[in-house]
């Protein structure tokens, strides 16, 4: 048999109140869903660096254009008349101090300005194209997964046709349809909000998808009961209840869909339905790359390279917010 324990103090002092007066408050401490996360997220290096280069990209987006040379200005003395291409550096490619990425073949322009004014477009027309999409099928997912019935037949028919439109022969048919002006556009603004319109428009789906399905589990839990019966309308259950549940599916799939559309992006711009030249664009650097890849390699290295970097960093970000919001998914 055990002997007894001996314990000592009063039995005052053995109240609750009592042993939490000797601890120190501060280290008790509630953390949010958000800290959490936070704290997962700050755990993965890979996707903190894939967050840094994102910012970085995003700022020279930005403020880049200011500090490089004009993307259109020509050098000519620095090409080979007899080659067309830049008679110096490595591969002829034209890097030197004052051309730290080379020049363009034919024109001698400088790459790094046309890189960093390529960034700004291929940029500004995914995060553009993304908002489009998250919005509309956040709405229309949000509704068909509430509602069901024949909203959501309506609905989900809707995300199987637009998922099986050929878009990209949408999108070269609609530009020489608009080629001479429309909506008070013309010109590269019209290249740019066509690109929008046709990337965000038609790539909903994917997100409303995921949005549909999120909602058609939230509606059956407790608050969503608990609000119907206290007599909420339905407006307020989406909005109050459901959308805030909503948010972290999706930040999480708006980060991997951005990659996605600067992909889909060059390669429209591939296909000659992008921003119009001389104005730079990643894909259209490597349209005008391929007949002469051969003799100078680097004009196409840089610009696949760009996108390369572009979409390994978004991905790899959104990958680790998806694990640190979702543990669960892994």
């Amino acid at each position: 048999m055990a002997a007894p324990i001996e314990v000592s103090g009063s039995d005052t002092e053995a109240q609750p109140e009592s042993v939490l007066a000797g601890v120190d408050r501060k280290k008790i401490q509630g953390r949010s869903l958000g800290q959490i996360a936070w704290m997962r997220l700050k755990r993965d290096k890979i996707a903190l660096t894939g967050a840094v280069v994102v910012l970085v990209l995003i700022l020279i987006a930005i403020v880049g254009p200011y500090f490089v040379q004009d993307p259109l200005a020509y050098h000519q003395n620095l090409i080979d008349p007899t080659y067309n291409r830049p008679k110096s550096g490595f591969w002829h490619s034209g890097i030197s101090g004052d051309h730290l990425l080379g020049v363009e073949p034919g024109t001698g322009r400088d790459m790094l300005a046309r890189i960093v004014h390529g960034a700004r477009i291929s940029l500004l027309v995914s995060f553009l194209a993304t908002l489009m999409s998250v919005v509309i099928g956040t709405i229309m997912g949000i509704t068909a997964g509430y509602f069901g019935g024949w909203v959501d037949y309506v609905i989900s028919r809707a995300m199987d046709a637009f998922l099986a439109f050929p878009l990209l022969l949408f999108a070269i048919a609609l530009v020489g349809v608009v080629a001479d002006g429309a909506f008070g556009l013309s010109g590269n603004g019209l290249r740019v909000s066509v690109l929008v319109v046709v990337i965000g428009f038609f790539n909903w789906p994917y997100i409303g998808r995921i949005i549909r399905g999120q909602t058609l589990s939230l509606r059956e839990r407790e608050f969503v009961d608990a609000a119907r019966s206290m007599g909420a309308r339905n407006s307020y259950v989406l909005f109050k209840e459901i959308l805030p549940n909503l948010v972290a599916p999706i930040l999480v799939y708006s980060t991997l869909l951005i990659p996605t559309n600067i992909l889909f992006e060059a390669a429209l711009s591939f296909l000659g339905v992008g921003v119009i030249p001389p104005k730079p664009s990643w894909g259209g650097m490597l349209t005008l790359a391929v007949p002469i890849y051969s003799s100078d390699p680097m004009y196409m290295i840089i610009p696949g390279m760009a996108i390369f970097i572009t979409v390994l960093a978004f991905n790899l970000f959104g990958d680790g917010l998806r694990d640190a919001l979702d543990p669960r998914s892994r």
